[in-house]
């Protein structure tokens, strides 16, 4: 039996020194995130009753892909992605460690809170696509799925540990306190980028204007047929998986009739779903195909929105973060993998960062549109509007298929003009 630590197995990546130092040190700031996300979203519902301030809390984290992911993609196929990210994790360290001083100060309002959560969203979105790009340099190309997929264990375990952590913090201290750790939690990571010298590709010798360079992208994009049908199902799937977590911290206090504890419980829940579809996402797309398991993640998703929908216990609420959570991992690393694959070297980062804009975009319209419809309605009748959202989305197997395994392919080395 093939050890799961040999090339190709599960935790094959592992055996590469410089993906676990990341990985570890990612998973740090991981839990970091989460329990400052955790007591966010949980001090806008003390500082106000409308139900879209909190789902925009939600969304701080993917609104400013959308509007700066496509840039930060640029910047980081024109400089040393390296740098990038060490760039962007000093940022979130400094922005977290004001949120931290404006709590101890108690000077939150609904404005700032936003406001900060926005900065640090903005380290989000010019961290990912160089972060996402640079996998390439850490681990061997045929270890790429298995590397993508522990990068997502990596942020389950932390969604899976955080809420807990984030929910006991919130009840034995404060919010002040979860922002502050989140603060410190920059630090490995930074201490780890600082120390790692990977061999980049080669760099044009002329950088490309950055308006130049993300019109270069997204015409790949536009002319790729797979990218486009990737693109298509990110968008739709995450515009109506949003609901879920952007509804939650509203759904725990008024429905549930839960404290700080039971939302992190849920939270909690979603990422162990996620961390038990991530062990097996890889086998199942090579067994049965990327259309069959972002389908089945779909499926989860939307049982997983009319159960919470209904729920008035906490056991029926966490059996439903379970399962949304394993959808979730099911299609999002999928539409990942299939991402990564289509995508030549010279301009990855732009294309996952178009991919990151597109599938994050739709989750922050999705976490306003569904807090808006909660407003007008109720939270239950948003979470079943987003179920019948998602169920649609299924009809896209017809009209918009997962690439084949062989459609759209990049081969290692190949460049935008299809040479090494």
């Amino acid at each position: 039996m093939k050890s799961a630590l040999q090339p190709g197995g599960a935790l094959g990546p592992f055996r590469f020194p410089i993906f676990r130092a990341i990985w570890i040190a990612n998973m740090a700031s991981n839990v970091g995130s989460v329990i400052q996300a955790v007591a966010a979203a949980w001090a806008m519902t003390e500082l106000t009753t409308s139900h879209l301030p909190v789902a925009l809390v939600q969304a701080s984290a993917t609104i400013p892909i959308l509007l700066f992911g496509t840039v930060a993609g640029a910047l980081a196929d024109a400089f040393d992605r390296r740098l990038v990210m060490l760039a962007a994790q000093i940022g979130m360290l400094v922005v977290s460690a004001v949120l931290a001083l404006v709590g101890y100060a108690g000077w939150l309002t609904p404005a700032n809170l936003l406001a900060l959560t926005l900065l640090v969203g903005i380290g989000t979105a010019l961290n990912g696509p160089a972060w996402q790009a640079s996998v390439r340099l850490q681990v061997d190309r045929s270890e790429l799925p298995q590397a993508i997929s522990l990068n997502a264990i990596s942020f389950n375990v932390a969604r899976s540990v955080g809420p807990a952590l984030g929910g006991l913090i919130l009840s034995l201290w404060s919010v002040s306190l979860a922002f502050a750790i989140n603060a410190v939690s920059y630090l490995a990571m930074i201490v780890v980028l600082a120390r790692w010298h990977p061999e980049m590709p080669p760099t044009p010798q002329h950088r490309q204007p950055i308006g130049q360079a993300i019109g270069e992208g997204l015409a790949f994009c536009l002319r790729s047929q797979p990218i486009r049908k990737v693109l298509l199902r990110g968008a739709l799937f995450g515009f109506g998986a949003a609901a879920f977590q952007a509804l939650l911290p509203v759904l725990v206090r008024q429905q549930i009739k839960g404290s700080e504890i039971a939302y992190g419980l849920m939270l909690g829940a979603f990422g162990t779903g996620s961390i038990t579809a991530a062990l097996w996402v890889s086998k199942l797309r090579r067994r049965f195909g990327s259309e069959a398991v972002v389908s089945a993640g779909t499926v989860a998703f939307v049982t997983a929105l009319l159960l919470v929908a209904q729920s008035r216990a906490l056991d029926v609420g966490l059996v439903a973060a379970l399962l949304g959570g394993a959808g979730w991992i099911l299609a999002m690393t999928s539409l990942n993998v299939a991402m990564q694959m289509r995508s030549p070297e010279t301009i990855l980062a732009r294309c996952l960062s178009i991919y990151q804009s597109v599938t994050f975009g739709g989750m922050a319209l999705g976490a306003w549109g569904w807090g808006s419809v909660a407003d007008r309605l109720s939270t239950t009748g948003a979470l079943y509007w987003a179920a019948l959202w998602m169920a649609a989305t299924l009809l896209l197997r017809l009209f918009a298929p997962m690439p084949t395994r062989e459609e759209g392919r990049i081969e290692p080395g190949e460049t935008l003009h299809g040479q090494p």
